[in-house]
């Protein structure tokens, strides 16, 4: 028997297919997408919808195994362990998901264009948990680049209320990612964001998505937020995007198109060996380019730099 779960992420539909004589795999092991979950029997998700209507289906089960042909592409770090990568004949992906310790905990085989999934996966719930997550990951990312959707390292803040917003007529809430490296302080200034502007909510503190609909940017929450427990299924506008970068005063300065795109391709997940989908990813952040205003905040770790970045960031809105 199989167990089927339906999701909605950034407004595009998915499938996750248990083998239910797995029992150790389950929804149990992604607790941090229930604020996704669609009832199996609400429309559109039901069992009747047309496979194409999916952005991709993950079928989960430990009785697969690793393809006998295959040709590696590369070995690469997550920051929290590896994962080996194989092109298999048929144009598809295999991918092997090993934590910090270097255990094997997911086998991920994909079509080319990541729309059928299977994995497999191994050890306890901690290492299936670990597996599972990021093979979704992985599948979103490289999946909806077919969808001008894209996943982007980032700490997101958002101004919820419109009474709040700067934009007082605006139906939706205004989004706005930090992008940096790892370590650099991305969570930090959200986080006086947070502190000190009055309304501010975090969106996501680690993987929130933009998805690009006729030519518009949003900013959507993710199941993926690192070590912050933060799951938002909500839909903003991209206010604009923002790379920190330490300094010993605050300063902020909007960058030419050229200096963005360069700031901005780093922090979205891509699979740059793969020709047709970085393509893809490249042209989105043309996109983004064109209608977004990308900055780089020169900052200190302090409230300045918060009330500086957020008059600057929410001006053009004033304006609009």
């Amino acid at each position: 028997m199989i167990s089927s779960h339906y999701f909605c992420i950034a407004e595009h539909l998915i499938r996750i297919n248990f083998n239910d004589d797995d029992s150790q795999n389950n929804m149990g092991l992604l607790p941090s997408f229930q604020p996704f979950s669609l009832p199996i029997d609400a429309s559109p998700a039901g069992e009747g919808l047309e496979e194409a209507s999916y952005l991709f289906t993950l079928d989960v089960d430990d009785s697969f195994r690793p393809a006998k042909e295959k040709k590696l592409v590369r070995k690469f770090d997550t920051g929290n362990g590896d994962t080996i990568v194989h092109q298999l004949p048929n144009g598809g992906y295999q991918y092997i998901v090993r934590d910090i310790m270097g255990n094997d905990c997911c086998l991920l085989i994909a079509n080319d264009r990541f729309t059928r999934c299977q994995c497999a996966l191994n050890g306890d719930w901690t290492m299936r948990s670990f597996g599972l997550n990021n093979a979704l990951m992985m599948m979103f990312a490289f999946a909806g680049a077919y969808h001008q959707t894209m996943l982007i390292h980032a700490s997101a803040t958002m101004i919820p209320d419109p009474h709040l917003s700067p934009l007082a007529s605006n139906p939706l809430p205004l989004g706005f990612p930090f992008i940096a490296a790892s370590g650099t302080g991305k969570s930090t200034h959200t986080s006086l964001w947070l502190k000190h502007i009055e309304g501010i909510q975090l969106l996501n503190d680690d993987n929130p998505i933009i998805r690009i609909i006729d030519g518009q940017p949003y900013l959507y929450g993710s199941p993926w937020s690192g070590k912050t427990p933060c799951y938002r299924n909500r839909k903003t506008l991209l206010g604009a995007v923002t790379r920190i970068e330490r300094a010993p005063q605050n300063n902020i300065e909007r960058l030419s198109p050229i200096e963005a795109f360069a700031s901005l391709l780093p922090a979205c997940s891509s699979m740059k060996w793969d020709e047709g989908t970085y393509r893809l990813l490249c042209d989105a952040i043309t996109r983004i380019i064109e209608t977004t205003p990308i900055y780089t905040l020169h900052c200190l770790p302090d409230e300045e730099a918060a009330r500086l970045s957020y008059s600057t960031l929410t001006e053009p809105w004033k304006r609009a």
